[in-house]
């Protein structure tokens, strides 16, 4: 009997039995693939309009690493297996976890699940993330196997701040020493400035009284060269001119740094002779007396 659709034929064997050969081979079951079954797989993290974010780590630290199969349910359920390790050069896998979500997009429901490895970087420099792979178990018992592509990841040292805060330490310490010393530059030159100005005022004073040696009246004329040599110890002390008592500081000793002690006693028995007696006196005298308290001073007349 004879069968063209199949292509067979029957022989009898010398012991009577019957056996069939086939003239043609079956063709082989081809799997679909995940593109053809609607099934996407993303590896690493993402932004939010899908594009995969590049991984930039520091030697020690320990980061998520997620990767996640979906596929359009239509009624249907999917079992995914990891079946692959995350741990690579540089890299370990320290744990791993899974969570199951749906979405609706263009209309269609959406099912996902998202195994988020967690690695430790354990080398610097450009590493990767090796490609991971999953089985998703079928009725035929071949099941389907899904591959994710090496994902890179850089590791970069651990950053040392030490030498940072050193730096700005040291800048700080420079700047602050170097607005000191502007400080103090300024202050002393300020200081410079008024003491040239009380100088060139006691000076200018000076000039008047030696204009009035002869028009003035002698008692008068004393208690303002008493005042001028009030003005010139108060700043040379640092004290208030109104509370300078120059018998005081003679007999302290403190005008012995201002000229000849001798001097200094000549001139305030002029002045106290001025404030308890006084009487006229000669232009000459006063001249004289003028000159004395001009030494002990210090200053000299201008030419």
């Amino acid at each position: 009997m004879e069968n063209d659709s199949l292509n067979v034929e029957t022989v009898q064997d010398s012991a009577g039995l019957m056996s069939v050969a086939a003239d043609s081979v079956v063709p082989e079951f081809q799997m679909p693939t995940a593109e053809q079954l609607g099934i996407s797989i993303v590896a690493g993290p993402v932004f939010a309009d899908g594009s995969v974010q590049p991984l930039s780590v520091t030697i020690g630290d320990t980061f998520d690493f997620p990767v996640t199969v979906s596929w359009s349910v239509n009624g249907s359920a999917l079992l995914v297996v990891p079946t692959s390790t995350a741990t690579a050069r540089g890299l370990e896998q320290v744990g791993v976890s899974q969570e199951s979500a749906r979405s609706v997009k263009d209309g269609k429901e959406i099912a996902s699940i998202t195994f988020t490895y967690k690695l430790v970087a354990q080398d610097t420099g450009s590493l990767n993330v090796p490609v991971l792979k999953f089985e998703i178990p079928t009725q035929m018992g071949m099941p389907l196997t899904l591959r994710t592509e090496s994902v890179p990841v850089r590791v970069d040292e651990v950053y040392n701040v030490a030498p940072v805060f050193v730096g700005i330490a040291v800048a700080t310490f420079i700047v602050s020493a170097g607005i000191w010393r502007m400080k103090r530059r300024v202050a002393g030159l300020a200081a410079l400035a008024a003491k040239k100005e009380s100088q060139n005022a006691l000076q200018s004073k000076m000039m008047v009284l030696k204009q009035r040696v002869n028009s003035a009246d002698s008692r008068q004329w004393l208690l303002d060269l008493e005042e001028a040599c009030r003005e010139f110890v108060a700043e040379r002390l640092k004290l208030d001119a109104e509370k300078v008592n120059l018998e005081n500081l003679q007999k302290n000793g403190d005008l012995d740094a201002f000229g000849d002690k001798e001097g200094w006693t000549c001139l305030l028995e002029e002045f106290a002779h001025a404030r308890y007696g006084g009487g006229r006196r000669d232009g000459f005298e006063n001249k004289e007396t003028w000159k004395l308290a001009m030494k002990l001073m210090g200053i000299e007349e201008d030419v």
